[in-house]
Order: structure tokens, then sequence, then C-alpha cells
């Protein structure tokens, strides 16, 4: 595993691997499984289902934008910066015919709270360890600062659950969602579109273009049109792999987003971050090794693994401190 300590406001990316491992990027890597219940359990899709949503697509989309309430297809759109209009259109506003936003909330809710019941079962984590993981996740949530950030502003305005598995749900989604909203501003400040966003991933080895093209289906010619600008920017070749200068950029607008995440554990402070780090290992293990999410998925979560399987969570050690 990796040693080495990373600061997070000390060294510039074009000296700095993109993957060093720092304390937002770490903490990502933790928290996001656990969210990720929600699009890839069974259990989150059938809580989906019950409360009238139309297949899957309905589902992801009125169940992210919910804490927004009833809104239309163009802030959706604009929100979530990735998915193409047409795609958005398809399910909005059509699933608050179906269920109001209050509904598909609790919804959401209910699908994690059994996919998560099933998951961090008593051999991974007794109640204190379980407890004590959702108290600090939701002292990190409450403590992020969510001007500009629209999505984790909404997420972060919702009620505390009770329960620790929803308490550790609700506190990784609002997480995940100003990480989201921090990576949406460093794009729009590089002047990538959405598709050339998800072109630079795919560059990256971060996903599959197949797979991509499925889950955001945009035209093929404004696919085209996105490659196009990334070799006219010099960013990627004529194969569609990074170039040098590709590669310098894609590292700083992760090194930006990384930064842009770092507020709330700078905020909750190095000794509370890294024992929830600790608590956090094996909960997330045990949903990465479910397959949540898919090795492969539009998520795009560099998840270091090994193993026989390639399913064990080996995360680099620790960061020592936050800046």
């Amino acid at each position: 595993m990796h040693s080495r300590s990373a600061r997070i406001h000390e060294t510039g990316c074009e000296t700095v691997p993109e993957h060093e491992p720092n304390v937002p990027r770490v903490m990502w890597q933790l928290l996001e499984p656990l969210h990720a219940v929600t699009y890839f359990a069974p259990e989150a899709r059938a809580a989906s289902d019950a409360v009238g949503m139309r297949g899957f697509w309905m589902g992801y989309f009125a169940t992210r934008a919910a804490p927004l309430g009833p809104v239309g297809p163009d802030v959706v759109t604009a929100a979530f910066h990735g998915f193409p209009p047409a795609k958005v259109s398809r399910a909005l506003p059509d699933a608050w015919t179906f269920a109001t936003p209050g509904d598909v909330l609790r919804a959401r809710l209910d699908g994690a709270r059994a996919a998560l019941r099933n998951l961090l079962t008593d051999e991974v984590a007794g109640p204190d360890d379980l407890r004590a993981a959702a108290d600090l996740a939701w002292q990190a949530a409450r403590l992020a600062d969510t001007a500009g950030r629209v999505l984790s502003a909404a997420n972060q305005a919702l009620p505390a659950p009770d329960e620790p598995h929803l308490l550790l749900w609700q506190a990784a989604t609002t997480l995940r969602e100003h990480r989201g909203d921090g990576h949406v501003a460093a794009l729009v400040a590089h002047g990538v579109s959405p598709i050339q966003a998800h072109l630079l991933k795919v560059a990256a080895g971060e996903t599959d273009l197949d797979l991509l093209r499925v889950a955001r289906p945009w035209p093929d010619e404004e696919w085209e049109s996105g490659a196009a600008a990334l070799r006219e920017r010099g960013w990627v070749d004529a194969s569609g792999a990074l170039t040098a200068e590709g590669t310098r950029v894609r590292a700083r607008i992760e090194r930006l987003t990384d930064e842009a995440a770092a507020g709330p554990w700078r905020a909750l402070g190095d000794e509370r971050t890294s024992a929830l780090a600790r608590l956090l290992h094996p909960l997330t293990e045990a949903v990465v090794k479910a397959g949540i999410p898919p090795t492969l998925s539009p998520i795009g979560l560099p998840l270091p693994s090994g193993g026989e399987n390639g399913r064990e969570l080996s995360l680099p050690a620790f960061p020592s401190k936050i800046s």
C-alpha cells in the first residue's frame, strides 16, 4: 500500500499523481459505495418500484432529485450535469404524478434501510461501531459548507434519521453530493462539457465508453463533437487517449475537486476524521464485496482492490493531516 502522507494544499497538480492519497479522496472512496446502494442494491429498486416509479431511470432521477422538491427536467439536467436533457425529460416531471417528493424520500430511506441491514451485519461491525461511524459521518455532513452547492444543501437540510444505518447513508449522500457539486464547478471552470467530462474519464481508464453511451445516451453526433473538441484542445490524441496536456489538465480538475471537498474533513479535524475512516473501512468493504458499485459503472469510482476476487477493499495509507 501507499505509505506516503498527502497534504491537500501544499503541492501542485503538475507534480502529484492524480490518485495520490489525500483525505477528501480517501473519504470519498469510503463513503461512495455506502451511498451507491440506492442505485445498485435490489432492495432499493424494489422500494422505488413500490412507490410507483416506472423503471430504473425514473427511480434514479426522482430519488436523487427528491430533496429539491417537484423540480422539472431542466433543473435536474443542470444540477446532475452528465445527462442528456431528453433522457431526464422521459422521467421528470412524470415521476411526480406517481409519487410526491416526500413519498420518494421515504422510499429511498426504505430501500437504503433494507439494503444496509442485509449488508452491514453484526459480523461486519457491532452496533456501537456502526453508531459511532454514523454519528461522525453526520457531524461531517452537517459541517459541510453548501454555499453554491444545491444538491448537497438540499440533502443537508433533511432531518436526521434515527436508525444508524440510515443516518450513515444520509450523511454519505450529503457528502457525496457536496463533492459532486464541487466537481461540476471545477469542470465548468475549465470549460468541460458533460460529454467531454465523460470522455476524459474514459481516456483515464476509469469507466467504459460503451457503458457510458448506454447510460448517458447523448446523440452520436454530440459524442463525436465532444471528442473532436478534446482533440482540438490537445487533451486527447486520435485514439482518444490522454495526451500529456490532457493528463495535466485532468489531474488539475481532480485536485481542485479534492480541495473543494476538504471543508467537512478540515472542520471535523484530523483525529475524528481518522477515527471515522477506521470505522468505515469494514462497512465499505462489505458493500464492495457485494458488488456495489459494479466494477464497471458510470460512477467511475477508482477503488483500489485486491484479493482473489478483486473485491477486497485495499485503500492507501490514510493521510496523517488534512491541511
